[in-house]
């Protein structure tokens, strides 16, 4: 059986060479398919196949630092878009094209919003270009077709923006799996997944960084406490290490703790759970070999947040627990 989908890999080296490359995100979210191509590799025959064939509205991924220089403006001030697309006003060539409707003139909107010498005043306001402004991350932070496209060129090696439409039926329906395998082969084609964009990502990117480390006595004995941060989303990881944790052998072993914060049980000794227990225990056994790891997670209450665990608490008091 043909597969369906390609890998990560060969839809990169074809977005590297202009192409355009269909995206489809998850069935829970939009289960759509876009045509995506790099902003920088865009021609007014990219754009009139767009218009002619996938027939959705043609769109351009920016960062959000791209948004800022250009003075892009929110469409709306108050996003009450089903998935928060973060769409900017609309735009045009202030100079050199003609409505800005022909696929010769938004092909030249598209060129100006990814040269580095466009000024704000070179695009007129409302237009027929719409840029979307990217969540910073990338699909790692929201899974959309507009942080694919513009992975896609990155991860490409070109400037991280990407032109992208959506593909219709003859109908005017979405065109769903079925119908973008089809359209696939027609105009030859791939065909990826946001999914597989996100492991590609999660398996081939340096995600956390260290940032310092400090020795730190303890009751429990003397530890490394080592900083490290989530270059996504901005959060703090800690490690406390003790010893050698370099593997003799293939039988040797290192003691290894995964600790998710909990304010109440790790600072107040809360009795409605063990978790500063299991904190200190962790941390006596590590003292007690020699060497070891306590990684420590800022997942308040395992990721609900501090106001949620005690919300839960109040529920517990009024059922008697």
């Amino acid at each position: 059986m043909k597969k369906i989908f390609s890998t990560i890999e060969e839809a990169v080296k074809d977005i590297k060479k202009g192409k355009f490359v269909i995206v489809v995100d998850d069935e829970a979210r939009e289960n759509e398919g876009d045509l995506i191509m790099a902003a920088e590799k865009v021609t007014s025959d990219a754009v009139n196949f767009m218009a002619r064939y996938a027939r959705g509205l043609i769109c351009v991924a920016l960062t959000k630092e791209r948004v800022e220089q250009l003075n892009l403006p929110p469409m709306s001030p108050d996003n009450t878009a089903l998935h928060r697309t973060d769409f900017t006003v609309s735009v045009d060539p202030a100079k050199g094209g003609t409505t800005g409707i022909s696929a010769q003139d938004r092909a030249l909107t598209i060129k100006l919003l990814v040269d580095s010498n466009t000024r704000p005043e070179d695009l007129a306001r409302p237009g027929h270009i719409f840029p979307i402004k990217a969540k910073d991350g990338g699909v790692l932070v929201r899974a959309g077709h507009t942080e694919a496209a513009m992975d896609l060129a990155r991860i490409a090696g070109l400037y991280p923006a990407g032109v992208m439409c959506e593909i219709m039926k003859d109908d005017g329906s979405m065109a769903r799996i079925p119908d973008l395998i089809k359209f696939a082969r027609r105009h030859h084609l791939k065909i990826i997944t946001i999914k597989d964009l996100i492991e590609y990502r999660r398996k081939r990117e340096k995600l956390i960084e260290r940032v310092l480390s400090v020795n730190l006595p303890t009751d429990f004995g003397r530890f490394k406490l080592i900083l490290y941060k989530d270059r996504i989303e901005g959060n703090s990881h800690l490690a406390l290490v003790k010893g050698n944790l370099k593997l003799k052998d293939k039988n040797d072993s290192v003691l290894v703790r995964v600790h998710s914060q909990c304010l109440t049980g790790d600072i107040f000794h809360s009795q409605r759970c063990d978790c500063g227990r299991q904190l200190e225990s962790a941390l006596e056994m590590i003292e007690k070999e020699g060497r070891g790891v306590l990684i420590y997670l800022p997942q308040e209450g395992r990721g609900i947040g501090l106001e949620n665990k005690l919300r839960a608490y109040v529920l517990q008091e009024k059922k008697g627990m």
